[in-house]
């Protein structure tokens, strides 16, 4: 974890793509005039014949990447997540998910750290609403290494996939040459006995900032960062509640649909353990710093320390 090098997300959907664009010359970028944002406009400003920009016009941005993919593009398809899922979700179902696609969506500015911009800018959502779609790859990715990594691997798939990301910077979690990132992947940042924390998105450095306080507290936690949710690395992370006997998870998100669902419906099915959540509970956001909702939505480090204490006096023994 590196604490002084911050990185924006948004870049690394920017270099990603400059670093696919020779190998894959089938490849195209598509933007809802908000490219300056999520960086995408760099890749058009290098390939312009490569490059289209729909305007504000999520849902005819995803049929028009729709329709790419069945003449045999690759599309990557950048927007806010909250207009790209929220406004453009029939789209997706109907003309990208169910033919099973190769359309690249990149929801950007998502969780209540776009900050400022309110509640309408700031999607909770938009995890449980593509999880729900079979044959979609959803990725969360917690810094601009794994980000820039997994943003090259969907190159490579032949349907659909879904990748997060956030608008501020973010401390590294992975050091800057690191690439070993695999699509159904998760990785363990640092091993444990007695507490399990799943992480995803901002939240992983949240965590491992956590499991600092809990080793002063004799509390030996292992934290593991599920970057990708769908398909969720299962057995990795039922080996770890297996070591440990209990679990938090941490997420940017509402707890319905999100990781929370997801790994305690693992632990029902498998190897039933105490699990608490760390995430949105309930209510849309609102404006105000992305430090200070982090704050009052309990999304900081404090709030998963506290969370790992209970799950700690409640594990499977």
């Amino acid at each position: 974890m590196t604490e002084t090098l911050k990185k924006s997300l948004r870049d690394a959907y920017r270099d990603a793509l400059l670093s696919l664009a020779d190998s894959y010359p089938d490849l195209f970028v598509l933007d809802a005039d908000v490219g300056s944002s999520t960086k995408g406009v760099a890749f058009g400003q290098r390939y312009p014949d490569r490059y289209l920009n729909l305007g504000v016009s999520e849902q005819n941005l995803v049929l028009t990447a729709a329709g790419m993919a069945m003449a045999g593009r690759c599309v990557y398809a950048g927007a806010y997540a909250s207009f790209l899922v929220g406004r453009a979700y029939e789209q997706i179902r109907s003309a990208v998910a169910l033919p099973g696609l190769r359309v690249h969506l990149v929801g950007s500015h998502a969780g209540v750290t776009v900050g400022e911009d309110g509640a309408m800018y700031q999607m909770l959502e938009d995890i449980a609403l593509m999880r729900a779609l079979p044959n979609v790859v959803l990725l969360v990715p917690s810094d601009y290494v794994s980000a820039r990594a997994l943003l090259r691997e969907t190159a490579a798939l032949r349907g659909p996939s879904y990748t997060r990301l956030g608008r501020p910077e973010q401390p590294l979690v992975y050091k800057l040459e690191d690439s070993d990132f695999r699509v159904g992947g998760g990785r363990i940042l640092k091993e444990g006995s007695q507490v399990t924390i799943c992480a995803c998105g901002i939240m992983v450095y949240e965590a491992l900032k956590a499991a600092k306080v809990l080793c002063q507290q004799e509390i030996d936690v292992e934290v593991v960062d599920c970057y990708c949710l769908h398909p969720f690395p299962a057995r990795l992370v039922l080996s770890s509640l297996q070591r440990t006997g209990c679990c938090v998870t941490a997420e940017e998100h509402f707890l319905p649909g999100g990781l929370f669902e997801i790994v305690a419906g693992l632990a029902a099915r498998e190897y039933p353990v105490s699990v608490h959540p760390v995430g949105v509970k309930i209510g849309f956001g609102q404006s105000g710093s992305a430090e200070e909702l982090k704050e009052y939505y309990g999304l900081t480090a404090d709030h998963i320390v506290s969370a790992a204490v209970l799950a700690w006096t409640m594990r499977r023994r």
